[in-house]
């Protein structure tokens, strides 16, 4: 991971692969949100869209509740929150998920995509990487919260 400013806190937590451990992710980040001066609206798209990173992990990356990490770093600069989750699951490339289509009937929309799309809608900026490995990745995901003057 890279190297925080100097200007700028830094926490992290690392937490097994189960959905009973989001409810501990998301008072988590909830808490640095609020203390780093976020809005309470902010502060719960914050939360939502990690949360749905988290799920995201655990359903595609890991293929269900595990025992495998997910790690959360997270950096509080002057001008923005900076979240990176680290997993060692699935790869994952966001270019394979096709947009929402909010324009067909329900019956026919595709489930995919609708995490995503929410994580791209809540957060300011979203980037995916990943250092394939034999088996498994190194995935990481960045999101960024711009924090308001």
């Amino acid at each position: 991971m890279d190297q925080p400013a100097a200007d700028s806190q830094s926490h992290s937590l690392i937490v097994q692969a189960y959905y009973d451990n989001l409810d501990i992710v998301r008072d988590y980040i909830g808490r640095i949100a609020e203390d780093c001066g976020m809005s309470l609206k902010d502060t719960y798209a914050v939360q939502l869209a990690v949360d749905e990173a988290c799920t995201n992990v655990i359903e595609h990356a890991y293929g269900g509740e595990c025992d495998k990490s997910i790690e959360l770093y997270c950096e509080v600069t002057p001008e923005a929150l900076i979240i990176r989750l680290h997993d060692h699951g699935e790869p994952f490339n966001p270019l394979d998920v096709p947009q929402p289509n909010f324009e067909a009937p329900i019956e026919e929309r595709d489930n995919g995509g609708l995490g995503l799309y929410l994580m791209r809608q809540l957060m300011d900026e979203i980037h995916f990487s990943f250092v394939p490995g034999e088996a498994i990745s190194d995935n990481t995901l960045t999101m960024i919260k711009k924090r308001k003057a």
